[in-house]
């Protein structure tokens, strides 16, 4: 047991500060050695895989990811097989690649759509044909929101509805659309607003679909979006904050996103207690029903607000993001401490 931990990234990328790293790596690298644990920055670069591989097998005793899957040289295809060959060498990954799959994937909302976590009617299309033979029926019960799988920051999530207000409320629910229906899609990235035929749309969104791991998620949209999205940031099982993501006002803006506009609120998870007690609740099958036994080291869950038919507050959950959750405007608040004590517990378990 060397007692080290290697912390992985890439060279360049957006998400970089000007010592070359991203702003909450050196945080978490410098609280691991300061329990007394030696930790490493390395670079992945696909020519340098097999090197890495020996060096890290030979030198520590796990892995902490903070690459973003979009900035990985040569795709996520090599970079995720080197992460699973140390896994199988014995180190302990965080998060291996089949938990960011499992967790960080769209369709994981359409896996929890029996739990009182996501609405029933929420589907996913792996294939343009499903897509297109459904897509039109889906939207006579209301506007949609359709979110591709590899996007971040809200590229490739649209929210879709009906441009004629009059045919939205006479459609009948369940008769299949036609193609030449006018259609108001907006972007959740810029929440810029398009007008589209449906036919066109749809043949424009299958770009989301074909290609390795594609597929687009369709759920329903959630009107008090506009109130908000209520974040939850877990380190392992342990709920840090909550963060209260509220939407720029106006038209049919509904991204939570900072480049969009929306305010960010901090708030300690007692302030949400329903809403943190629920999560915690429907953990356990979180884990079953995405088959990840272990739970990602940093992630968080994005919530929505609903309303219960007895008029009560509900929450729906919109997705969860593991990959490489960014947490610098939190550094103040002592995360990497707990990101620390985490991964070495995880360590010292094994």
């Amino acid at each position: 047991m060397h007692q080290s931990i290697v912390v992985f990234e890439v060279e360049g990328g957006s998400d970089k500060y000007f010592d070359g790293h991203r702003k909450d790596t050196m945080p978490i690298v410098r609280a691991i050695r300061d329990a007394g644990w030696k930790s490493e920055v390395v670079y992945y670069r696909p020519e340098w895989a097999e090197d890495l591989f020996t060096y890290v097998s030979e030198n520590f005793d796990a892995y902490i990811s903070r690459v973003n899957p979009g900035n990985i040289p040569g795709g996520e295809k090599g970079y995720f097989d080197l992460l699973t060959r140390l896994s199988e060498a014995g180190l302990v990954g965080m998060s291996t690649p089949e938990e960011m799959m499992a967790y960080g994937a769209k369709d994981a909302l359409v896996k929890l759509n029996q739990t009182d976590l996501v609405p029933t009617d929420t589907a996913a299309y792996y294939d343009v044909e499903s897509f297109h033979q459904t897509f039109p029926t889906s939207l006579s019960y209301g506007e949609r929101v359709l979110k591709q799988n590899r996007g971040s920051t809200g590229s490739g999530i649209w929210r879709v509805q009906l441009e004629d207000k009059d045919l939205a409320a006479s459609v009948q629910p369940g008769t299949a659309l036609p193609l030449d229906t006018k259609l108001k899609c907006t972007e959740a990235v810029d929440n810029h607003t398009e007008i589209r035929e449906l036919g066109e749309f749809m043949d424009f969104c299958d770009q989301y679909i074909i290609g390795d791991n594609g597929m687009l998620v369709d759920m329903r949209f959630m009107p008090r979006i506009v109130e908000g999205e209520i974040r939850i940031l877990l380190v392992g099982p342990h709920p840090v904050f909550v963060v209260h993501k509220k939407p720029a006002a106006g038209g049919d803006n509904f991204s939570a996103t900072l480049f969009s506009g929306a305010q960010y609120t901090y708030d300690k998870p007692e302030s949400w207690q329903d809403l943190v007690d629920m999560f915690a609740e429907a953990r356990p099958v979180i884990a079953e029903k995405l088959g990840g036994d272990n739970i990602p080291l940093i992630w968080t869950a994005d919530f929505m607000l609903d309303t219960a038919e007895d008029g009560s507050d509900t929450y729906v959950l919109g997705e969860i993001n593991c990959s490489c959750v960014g947490f610098t405007s939190e550094l103040d608040m002592g995360i990497q401490e707990l990101v620390a004590k985490e991964a070495i517990g995880r360590v010292l378990a094994k």
